[in-house]
């Protein structure tokens, strides 16, 4: 891959939203990963970074939305996000407990 060297480089943030504080009560988390990242790499990441055991990842690419200024159009950047599906013995995540 091009410039992910570390699993930080990986998993860019989590997504803090309505829906996936929902998911995160069935231990679904989802979080803003790096554009050229695959299932396997966003797996491997997150169980070296928090110490859980992942069952299931599902992976989506966001399209950037369009955005004006005046006459000026252009569009945000495109992003992808990865949903994960902890395993029954696993760890929760700290930090969605928390929020």
């Amino acid at each position: 891959m091009s410039n992910i060297a570390t699993a930080y480089d990986v998993i860019i943030k989590p997504v803090i939203s309505e829906r996936s504080m929902d998911d995160a009560q069935e231990r679904k988390y989802t979080f803003k990963v790096h554009v050229d990242a695959n299932k396997t790499q966003v797996k491997q990441a997150l169980e070296e970074i928090f110490g859980i055991e992942i069952s299931k990842v599902n992976i989506m690419n966001v399209k950037g939305k369009k955005k004006r200024q005046g006459r000026n159009v252009g569009y945000t950047a495109a992003s992808k996000k990865a949903i994960v599906t902890l395993s029954e013995n696993s760890k929760e995540i700290e930090f969605f407990q928390s929020l």
